[in-house]
């Protein structure tokens, strides 16, 4: 997203080499776009999910221009969007931009960056060998992993039906259809996860292990915006529980009015930011503890085609919720012993796989990317407290162990989530991707009227 913002900004010349560090056979779709599977569908409806802020349309005119399946009920699959991610990016690459930019990939792996002397610069080495010499490093890295749900004793890491990656290259694949599964974690992953098995037509009996019994809510039917009401009810209150008051109290009263808690939530979408960086820290971490889960529920909603499937399996009998947390898994043949605990109480189920499907891994004292841990160990990169992400300014430019703002690295996307706590989804990602784009073209222009 950045790349493409980059080619786009107007004005110039800006004599810039561009250089992307991809290790993937095509740059664009990364990982959550790149899964070669039409019942992975998008849970942002196609008008929402456009490159650029300024041209809201252009995804859906890119839909109806090609040749590819409709969207139904407006939901394209992640396929689809990965082909237009896909191709933004290669004819971004296939020659220089019309501002004056270029841009060369290289399929190759970045796993260490060190700055140079005079702190203005760096070099980044390469898996191969090779090293770039830049001005300004982007660590658009995207998710990670899941962690291992259980510890000290991991062996089953290297059982062969342990899946703890659902995204990666045929994580499904050696799942017949009448082995058993457990799912840890019951969000949207969990729901992909269903959807693929069903597809692949899958009979054997599922458990899913969730702390909290819930799904994520369905998408409602398309309406007319809710009015915001931040300004007059929600700017400069600094607590979590005042916060939750005054937005249960307008729930209330827009049902009330026959209006559908959803609007209601979705207006408060560009403020969640300032909401969020008006609590102290340790109201951060109060809504982390009791609230995170609950609005990962009712923010983070599904298409109504997915919660018909999975209800159609919960119906059927093929799926059943267990409420608790997985404690222990302990290999048992070609199967996997799972303790599950609830309310202090522990008991045992067997299943032939267990696939994590906790979320990704944010906290980056906890990354082992070889990157990663060379820039934090260098201080380069400080993890925030409540392990969301990095610290940065509001630019998106690190700050280092001594607090200060970095020249050279900056970052965006899921690692900017101590700043916004929302910065998971298209819209967020393609305006921090256009404000970067932005700034860094400022800092280019304004070196070489100092240098000249």
């Amino acid at each position: 997203m950045l790349l493409v913002q980059l080619a786009h900004l107007r004005g110039g010349p800006h004599p810039i080499d561009v250089h992307l560090v991809e290790p993937r056979p095509a740059p664009g779709p990364g990982l959550a776009y790149s899964a070669r599977r039409p019942e992975y569908l998008l849970n942002v409806r196609t008008p929402a999910l456009s490159a650029f802020p300024g041209d809201p349309d252009h995804f859906t005119n890119w839909v109806a221009t090609t040749e590819l399946p409709a969207c139904a009920q407006q939901f394209c699959s992640r396929q689809i969007y990965g082909r237009y991610l896909q191709e933004l990016v290669s004819t971004v690459l296939a020659q220089p931009a019309m501002n004056g930019m270029r841009f060369f990939w290289y399929q190759d792996a970045a796993v260490a960056a060190t700055v140079a002397p005079d702190k203005y610069s760096a070099t980044v080495q390469l898996a191969s060998g090779h090293a770039l010499r830049t001005d300004q490093v982007v660590l658009a890295l995207g998710n990670f992993a899941p962690l291992p749900p259980t510890g000290p004793a991991q062996a089953y890491l290297h059982h062969p039906t342990y899946h703890g990656n659902p995204w990666a290259k045929g994580a499904l694949r050696g799942i017949a259809p009448e082995h058993s599964v457990l799912l840890i974690g019951s969000g949207l992953t969990a729901v992909d996860v269903l959807l693929g098995l069903a597809a692949d037509g899958h009979t054997g009996p599922v458990t899913v292990v969730s702390r909290n019994g819930r799904w994520p809510a369905e998408h409602g039917p398309i309406t007319t915006g809710y009015p915001s009401f931040y300004a007059t009810e929600l700017a400069g209150l600094t607590t979590v529980g005042a916060v939750l008051r005054a937005v249960r109290g307008r729930v209330r009263a827009a049902a009330r009015q026959g209006i559908d808690w959803r609007p209601v939530l979705d207006s408060l979408r560009p403020d969640l930011g300032r909401i969020w960086a008006a609590w102290p820290l340790a109201e951060q971490a109060r809504f982390l503890r009791h609230l995170a889960s609950i609005w990962s529920v009712v923010r983070h909603r599904s298409p109504p085609q997915n919660q018909a499937a999975v209800q159609a399996m919960l119906d059927a009998g093929i799926v059943r919720m267990q409420l608790g947390r997985v404690r222990q898994l302990v290999p048992q043949g070609e199967d996997l012993a799972v303790q599950i605990e609830k309310r202090g109480y522990q008991h045992w189920l067997t299943a032939r796989h267990v696939i994590t499907c906790t979320g990704p891994l944010l906290d980056y004292r906890r990354i082992d990317d070889p990157l990663v841990i060379g820039l934090r160990e260098a201080g380069q990169l400080v993890p925030d407290p409540l392990g969301l992400g990095m610290l940065t300014d509001s630019h998106g430019a690190l700050l280092d162990k001594e607090q200060q703002v970095s020249p050279v690295f900056f970052t965006l996307g899921p690692s900017r989530r101590p700043a916004y706590f929302e910065s998971t989804a298209v819209p967020e990602l393609r305006q921090q991707a256009l404000a970067l784009a932005q700034w860094l073209a400022e800092m280019s222009d304004s070196q070489k009227r100092l240098s000249s």
